[in-house]
């Protein structure tokens, strides 16, 4: 029985022994089929940039349906307001949920945080939604998609790894919101 507890034989008996167990407890263990996706409530964001932003705020409304609002940051560092709204996109029958972000912020020049935001400088074409004009780049490498509008005093983008259309609903679900004063 020595032989069992002691040498290289020993220890492959003992891990052995630990991976049977590890391997019983994740058969026994009852397993979650359902997709977990903690959301977040942007809404205290959105009237925090309505007070701190120099410029008109824009924010989805409504969210698109089967959409999870995921990370919400407003900031105001050295005088540049900016706010990231990060969304998992709904379910698609032929792929699983994209990650799309809106952005925007008064950091200048627009143009570089439109760069840096869009990972790219190039733009691939312009559409239409809701009657306004956005700029389309593409990243071919990192499958990244963003749509772009440069407006005075504001740069907004809209960019991830969703589809063009899931890019435009979130684009043209965009309302501006009026400035709140203290």
């Amino acid at each position: 029985m020595q032989k069992f507890t002691q040498g290289f034989y020993g220890y492959v008996v003992a891990v052995l022994v630990c991976l049977g167990g590890v391997g019983l407890f994740l058969l026994i263990t009852p397993q979650s089929k359902t997709e977990h996706i903690p959301s977040v409530n942007f809404s205290i964001d959105v009237a925090n940039m309505r007070h701190m932003a120099p410029y008109q705020v824009w924010s989805p409304e409504p969210v698109p349906a089967g959409w999870i609002p995921t990370s919400s940051q407003a900031t105001n560092q050295k005088g540049v307001v900016t706010w990231r709204l990060g969304f998992a996109t709904a379910k698609r029958a032929d792929a699983e949920r994209s990650h799309v972000m809106l952005a925007q912020s008064d950091e200048k020049p627009a143009a570089e945080y439109a760069n840096r935001m869009a990972n790219t400088s190039e733009v691939t074409g312009n559409v239409q939604i809701s009657g306004v004009t956005w700029q389309q780049r593409f990243r071919k490498d990192k499958n990244q998609r963003s749509l772009v509008r440069l407006l005075p005093g504001v740069t907004i983008v809209v960019t991830g790894t969703g589809q063009w259309d899931e890019l435009s609903a979130l684009a043209g679900s965009l309302k501006e919101r009026s400035k709140l004063t203290s």
